[in-house]
């Protein structure tokens, strides 16, 4: 990392799944609009830094929904995200990407409709231009903070990719009249391209002599292991329970509740 022995000027940017949509503990104002939580994991790298005595600066600037266009124009009546960084910034947390392939929409079809077929073809399809919109992405980053150390998280698998155990509790998505077996399994391809392209991405700007990384939750195995939706283990992303009375509603479904936003602080190595 730049400037490891010093103090270090973190910036977090993102979508919804930096931001924390669905892990509760939502910051003033931004419930319903940013979901910015204190459970992210950005919020968790900046708490680890801190507790050990090397954190000097963080601004956690993360909002649902941002597409890579997003982070350089304002949105959601908030200032664009990279105008938090400054030449000074030596670590930036992104996750981003997602809302340029219309992910949600693809998840909402495969939850209300069939997703398989055409409509998987159509999101992978986008894939390539995503990861080129990453790549274009960590530029501005290195070009407004040059001496930044960037780390890029991955999304990983939303879905188990095998068959429900059967008398096993279950969120209700997991219904065969929700999700199909096809529709999980071309859901994960999907899952499984985003990853792909954003390792593309990230290998183009290291190529390009930008210094990122790339933290990807299928890179250490049994850190999400068993923790898919519709898994046996304890779930790390939220189901149809965002969608109960209280709870955040649509716009949690598919995202990590906070033990999943703890896995993804885990990836994060400093």
């Amino acid at each position: 990392m730049a400037n490891a022995t010093g103090p270090i000027s973190l910036v977090a940017l993102g979508d919804s799944y930096a931001s924390g949509t669905g892990a509760g503990s939502y910051q003033d104002g931004t419930a319903g609009n940013c979901w910015r939580s204190g459970n992210s994991y950005g919020e968790q790298v900046a708490a680890r830094l801190r507790a050990a005595g090397r954190l000097g600066s963080f601004t956690n600037v993360t909002c649902s929904g941002a597409t890579t266009a997003d982070f350089a124009q304002p949105f959601k009546d908030r200032p664009a995200q990279l105008d938090a960084l400054k030449r000074s910034t030596n670590l930036v947390l992104l996750t981003a990407g997602g809302n340029d392939i219309d992910f949600s929409t693809y998840g909402g079809t495969c939850i209300q409709a069939d997703c398989t077929g055409a409509p998987t073809g159509a999101t992978l399809a986008k894939l390539p231009q995503m990861a080129v919109n990453v790549t274009g992405l960590l530029a501005k980053i290195r070009h407004r903070s040059p001496h930044a150390r960037i780390v890029v998280v991955g999304y990983g698998r939303q879905v188990s990719a095998s068959d429900s155990l059967p008398a096993v509790p279950l969120d209700p998505i997991c219904s065969e009249s929700v999700l199909t077996a096809d529709e999980r399994r071309e859901g994960n391809k999907v899952a499984d391209g985003i990853d792909a392209a954003l390792r593309s991405a990230v290998a183009t700007a290291r190529w390009q002599g930008i210094n990122a990384t790339y933290a990807s939750p299928f890179s250490r195995p049994g850190t999400f292991d068993g923790h898919a939706l519709c898994e046996a283990g304890t779930p790390f992303l939220r189901g149809f329970d965002a969608l109960a009375p209280g709870q955040e509603g649509p716009e949690a479904v598919f995202h990590p509740n906070q033990q999943g936003q703890q896995a993804l602080a885990s990836l994060v190595r400093l």
